[in-house]
């Protein structure tokens, strides 16, 4: 699979390939995203079948202006635009009521879809090039440990994707953080990049941990979902020396 630098000339090539319905991974903050078109399903659904990611955990969308949000999704109040605004570009995800013109695929049949726009240049101008919002969850098989090099996405799905553009390292190595905001509260559906305190300092409010279902309503809440490929042992710490100790 074609491994290339992140130059303004194979951004614009990515972009065409996502804009003809094709897979290109890509690097953000958090880890490498396998991108697709959100707004075409068969592209979409390459991504769950490259990954083998079960169609009933749904992806996030990126994209690169907090205006295109009112595109994407409805009845978002003063609370949520407050906190988009002030975390993004950045690892925080929202989670919100979606309108028609998102795919089913996209979010699983959930009547919510999750959204953040990524702060890494790369991700900003791919999605600007592309000139649509990109559905895209990272760029491993499902249930292996998140890639944050281009050598990682290689050994994973390279035989099933485009296109990979080499950013280098992701800066922070995990997952961006998940939230649902309504009435009632702040919830948090999965932790990661954004630390929940400074969540909670800006909106001035506890944030309450989310309950895991039995269908997810954001990526990431699976308990399978982090897993590594390597058998992990667990010995027994030999006794301490209390004589010695101290």
């Amino acid at each position: 699979m074609p491994v290339v630098k992140a130059t303004p000339e194979q951004i614009a090539k990515a972009a065409k390939i996502i804009k003809n319905g094709g897979l290109v991974s890509f690097p953000t903050e958090t880890v490498y995203g396998l991108g697709a078109d959100a707004f075409n399903p068969s592209a979409v659904a390459g991504i769950f079948e490259a990954k083998k990611r079960p169609f009933f955990d749904p992806l996030i969308i990126h994209i690169a202006d907090i205006n295109t949000l009112d595109k994407l999704c409805k009845n978002i109040d003063k609370k949520t635009e407050k906190i988009a605004e002030h975390f993004w570009p950045g690892p925080l995800t929202l989670v919100l009521e979606k309108k028609n013109i998102i795919p089913d695929i996209v979010t699983s049949g959930l009547n919510t879809v999750a959204v953040r726009i990524p702060s890494h240049p790369v991700a900003l101008s791919l999605i600007k090039a592309a000139n649509t919002p990109v559905a895209a969850p990272s760029a491993n098989r499902f249930g292996c440990l998140s890639p944050t090099t281009a050598e990682h996405v290689n050994n994973q799905l390279g035989n099933n994707i485009d296109l990979i553009i080499d950013g280098g390292p992701c800066s922070l190595g995990i997952e961006s953080t998940i939230i649902k905001i309504d009435d009632s509260g702040i919830y948090l559906l999965r932790a990661g990049g954004t630390p929940v305190e400074e969540i909670e300092e800006y909106a001035k409010v506890k944030i309450t941990t989310g309950k895991e279902g039995e269908i997810p309503e954001a990526p990431g809440q699976l308990p399978w979902h982090y897993s590594p490929e390597k058998q992990i042992v667990i010995t027994e710490l030999p006794p301490v020396n209390k004589e010695r100790s101290g």
